[in-house]
């Protein structure tokens, strides 16, 4: 059977990459909500796996500096895409 992963699979790393991001630099949700702009609800529903806007996913990123490795990952897969295109 293949393991596939799936979109809640994904949600759910990249908000426990948020949370733990914020722990990291010792900030609240109060805190990083405050920084970006957006309601503490909106960092806890993230942080507990639900729905986000691709906006919201983006300023988190941003804020942690990960914004120039989610962009590297993405060009590296578009980049695959095209190799494998060629065959």
């Amino acid at each position: 059977m293949i393991n596939a992963v799936t979109i809640k699979d994904v949600k759910l790393k990249l908000a426990e990459l948020c949370k733990q991001k914020r722990q990291s630099y010792e900030m609240t949700q109060e805190d990083l909500s405050e920084a970006l702009g957006i309601s503490r609800y909106t960092i806890q529903k993230f942080e507990n796996g639900k729905n986000a806007t691709l906006d919201t996913v983006l300023k988190i990123a941003n804020h942690f500096h990960l914004l120039e490795k989610l962009h590297q990952a993405l060009t590296d897969l578009e980049e695959s895409n095209d190799i494998n295109s060629l065959y």
